[in-house]
């Protein structure tokens, strides 16, 4: 088999993975959801698009404005903690900019089993690839799963009761996204998905959300302007995709 034929092939797998999954919000979600109880934590981990210009002196201070950065885990914060007051949840944000699955690994102690997080949301994969086009990373699509894969064990392991929800990796066609990133940019998206369904998380259909807002008419830049980066209505968007997927 040439490369042409197993990215082709490559390109199958992911397409009927996703098929088989389904497009629903809750799809791969594998048990009820927990409730939160009084104190919990909620923990927003990933890359620069969670990041998105967090305050690293203020990370040890849950709910922290600065701390939370200004993309969809500062929108999503506020909404929590003004919808569910008498829990007195602590919330923090995690996302380091240009992290990649093996970033997380290698602080996943500190970052998010010392915290303890009753709820932990994770978004990574972009870099996996970004980073492999800029020739900076050579992690192939199942470098990304099996990493992936391994870290949810961890996790599981560590914290028995933890609801892990995993976030749909996307692109929008502008910006630094090309036909380069295709087909290996979907395949990676289906093998986050595979994920999720094999650690029993709750899937959130970020670039199913994005795809549908763009048959609106608008452009791709107005959700993400270098096709990666989401602008603030971007954040907005993903932050209302989050809580409709995750029913918080």
């Amino acid at each position: 088999m040439n490369r042409r034929q197993m990215l082709s092939s490559s390109t199958a797998a992911a397409a009927a993975t996703l098929a088989t999954l389904g497009s629903s919000p809750q799809a791969l979600a594998q048990s009820p959801a927990p409730a939160l109880g009084k104190g919990s934590v909620i923990l927003f981990q990933g890359d620069s698009i969670t990041d998105a210009g967090r305050n690293r002196n203020e990370e040890g201070k849950a709910n922290s404005n600065a701390m939370l950065g200004q993309g969809y885990p500062f929108h999503l914060a506020g909404q929590l903690l003004a919808d569910h007051g008498p829990l007195g949840l602590s919330i923090y944000n995690r996302g380091i900019s240009g992290n990649k699955v093996p970033d997380l690994d290698a602080r996943w102690q500190k970052d998010c089993l010392d915290l303890k997080p009753a709820l932990v949301s994770i978004l990574i994969g972009v870099n996996d690839i970004w980073h492999k086009l800029n020739g900076r990373y050579k992690g192939t699509p199942e470098t990304y799963r099996d990493g992936f894969a391994a870290l949810l064990e961890k996790t599981r392991k560590a914290l028995p009761d933890v609801r892990l929800v995993i976030c749909e990796p996307f692109v929008l066609r502008c910006g630094a996204v090309n036909d380069k990133w295709f087909p290996e940019f979907d395949q990676r998206r289906a093998f986050a998905a595979q994920v999720a369904k094999q650690a029993g998380a709750t899937w959130v259909p970020f670039q199913e959300a994005f795809d549908a807002a763009l048959k609106t008419g608008t452009e791709p830049a107005y959700w993400a302007a270098d096709g990666v980066h989401p602008t603030l209505a971007g954040h907005a968007l993903m932050a209302k995709t989050w809580r409709t997927a995750v029913g918080l």
